[in-house]
């Protein structure tokens, strides 16, 4: 009897593939030509030809132009506003402060975020994917660092302020200036940690 034929191999998946080079590529001409034409001027053709793809390759990976800059602003933040994860000390809550003031005022993808923000305020799928994607998953680990920061005695702030009224208080300022084109120094967020965390509990 003859051997059994062997299964027929399996097809490769189907489908575009996104490849590496040229995705780090759409993202990063994404971020530079925002901040270089603002979002409103930004099209898919700007990015395409700065990053030397073709515009159908960018939308087959991505329905619009915000979804690249969401797509940006979630790699980048997480590697240059990254919310801290070891010992939960004061220096630790407080640097972070000040990272995000200096995120908000000088980095392209601090940019990004502004400008995500302000179309979410007129879009209501571009507000759902931002909440989803990114400022739900960063209010639960800023959530999380100051409820550590607290519990192992770094801070006693005032007990009529939750947790996301508390963290409301510090970080919307310094967004609110950045909206506001005004200077987000990072004194400013010192001073609202002085103001709204107090002292180290006793």
């Amino acid at each position: 009897m003859p051997d059994a034929s062997p299964p027929p191999a399996r097809r490769p998946r189907s489908g575009p593939r996104r490849d590496e080079a040229a995705r780090l590529a759409v993202l990063h001409a994404a971020d530079d030509l925002l901040v270089e034409l603002g979002f409103g001027a930004l099209t898919v053709e700007a990015i395409a030809r700065r990053a030397g793809v073709a515009k159908q390759t960018i939308y087959r990976w991505w329905p619009s132009k915000g979804e690249i800059l969401l797509d940006t602003l979630v790699e980048d933040s997480a590697k240059r506003l990254p919310v801290p994860v070891d010992t939960p000390t004061a220096d630790a809550v407080r640097g972070y402060l000040r990272a995000l003031a200096r995120f908000l005022a000088d980095d392209p993808a601090g940019k990004v975020l502004l400008a995500l923000l302000a179309e979410a305020q007129h879009d209501p799928g571009t507000a759902e994917r931002l909440r989803t994607r990114y400022l739900a998953p960063r209010r639960e680990a800023e959530r999380a660092l100051l409820a550590r920061a607290i519990e192992a005695g770094a801070f006693a702030p005032a007990p009529a302020l939750g947790p996301d009224a508390l963290l409301d208080a510090l970080t919307g300022p310094l967004v609110y200036r950045a909206l506001t084109g005004a200077s987000v120094p990072e004194d400013v967020a010192d001073a609202l940690a002085d103001a709204l965390l107090g002292p180290a509990a006793r």
